[in-house]
């Protein structure tokens, strides 16, 4: 279970952009991520361990918001997109190329967070351009 990983990080990625504001009572609401398909992260499971990982923390109280990215990869003879599939060892349905260019589904990123600071009340949002 992979989650467990991914929650770790995600929670230094957190303290880290904490770290780097001014303002460091910043009340996180919501983390929007982004998740691709070919991670093999299953987002119900990374909800909660978050979950259980912030309890009694900073970030207790914020909840995940997971946006899937879809597995797509690109067939490098006829320059077509498909959905690779593991039962035709995601090789190309036009042609039966291997998987050589994946277009998306390995995404692993804080798309943004959503949060509150004592200094303002109103909710604001912050993109993050953190990649794994």
């Amino acid at each position: 279970m992979h989650e467990v990983d991914m929650t770790k990080c995600l929670l230094i990625s957190l303290n880290e952009w904490r770290d780097r504001r001014e303002d460091t009572s910043a009340m996180v609401e919501t983390v929007h991520l982004d998740v691709g398909r070919f991670t093999c992260v299953e987002p119900d499971q990374l909800v909660t361990t978050y979950n259980a990982a912030v309890q009694g923390n900073w970030l207790d109280g914020s909840r995940l918001t997971i946006t899937e990215i879809p597995f797509v990869g690109r067939c490098l003879i006829c320059n077509g997109t498909y959905d690779p599939v593991p039962e035709n060892a995601y090789r190309s349905p036009c042609c039966d190329h291997p998987l050589e260019e994946i277009v998306s589904g390995r995404e692993l990123r804080i798309r943004s967070i959503d949060y509150r600071s004592d200094a303002a009340a109103a909710l604001e949002s912050a993109p993050i351009q953190r990649q794994r």
